[in-house]
């Protein structure tokens, strides 16, 4: 689904500089005005913020380090005493790991998408805008998307070697082409738009064309197929961990903490529950915002 431009497509009357940012300022209100309105929107608004927030913290709100043991409570269940979601086999709190756990897995969802923006974004403008080349990055896209993604970043992890950082560039890497096809579809949409023929009459390089004209454009369709790819990356990180090819025990991670509680599923089942509210509490959250802002990005949507 192809979101419709946020800033205005016709050039600027001459009615001086305010009338210029007055127009800009003007959806942007409509935007925050349609999400404030949106109660699934706000409350998985504040989820996040609280995410991102603990995640930052983590270190701080963590009760103890990730690689603490207290032998005497292996196994604890949810409510012992100095551990609130009770510990693991090896008596590390529960609370504590998934505090870091969460940090860990924001952060390879931001380094892969900012991963697959850096290359797939570049390559979609291109794609769009110069016919000679989209036949080739259409095709490798096209092969590329013949992978379903977690197969896909799986292989380029197995490729790289286990390690946080080559669990968050395969991840990347496998999102590519998704941001590719809807940068590559919006481009095709505003190239064919009156002000940018505008700009190509008056002799603007297509570099400028691209960069003033159709990348300005183009970003609510990115930063809606953001929001879309952070929960994917979240739940890939926590795949990848639980197959042993992300972070590597004993540094802690969501989907290690799956991993190792597998064993004791049935005699400790909240170290699984736990970990695994955790990620689908994240990926929910991301995936109501992402749907939301891109309603509230659509100008065709209804005026509050």
């Amino acid at each position: 689904m192809s979101v419709d431009p946020v800033l205005s497509e016709a050039p600027a009357r001459p009615d001086g500089p305010d009338h210029a940012s007055g127009s800009a300022a003007g959806p942007r209100r409509r935007v925050v005005r349609r999400l404030l309105h949106n109660p699934l929107a706000v409350a998985s608004g504040l989820v996040l913020v609280v995410a991102v927030l603990v995640g930052v913290l983590a270190p701080v709100l963590a009760p103890y380090t990730a690689e603490a043991t207290d032998f005497g409570a292996t196994l604890a269940p949810p409510g012992t005493p100095g551990h609130l979601l009770g510990t693991d086999d090896l008596g590390r709190d529960v609370l504590s790991r998934i505090l870091l756990g969460m940090r860990a897995s924001l952060l390879v969802a931001v380094l892969a998408v900012v991963t697959a923006i850096g290359v797939g974004v570049p390559l979609g403008l291109v794609a769009g805008y110069f016919r000679a080349v989209d036949g080739v990055i259409s095709r490798l896209t096209d092969l590329m998307l013949a992978f379903p993604f977690l197969i896909l970043a799986v292989g380029l992890a197995a490729v790289r070697g286990a390690s946080l950082g080559n669990a968050a560039i395969a991840i990347g890497i496998a999102q590519v082409p998704g941001i590719i096809r809807v940068v590559r579809s919006d481009t095709l949409r505003l190239k064919s738009l009156d002000f940018v023929a505008a700009a190509v009459v008056d002799g603007a390089s297509d570099l400028w064309v691209l960069l003033r004209h159709v990348l300005p454009n183009a970003t609510s369709v990115v930063l809606v197929q953001a929001t879309v790819a952070v929960p994917a990356a979240i739940l890939g990180e926590a795949v990848l961990s639980f197959l042993g090819l992300g972070i590597q025990p004993p540094a802690p991670s969501l989907g290690t903490m799956l991993a190792a509680a597998q064993p004791f599923a049935a005699r400790a089942p909240w170290n699984a529950v736990m970990p695994g509210l955790a990620i689908m509490l994240l990926a929910l959250s991301f995936n109501v915002f992402g749907d939301s802002l891109r309603d509230a990005l659509d100008p065709r949507g209804s005026r509050r």
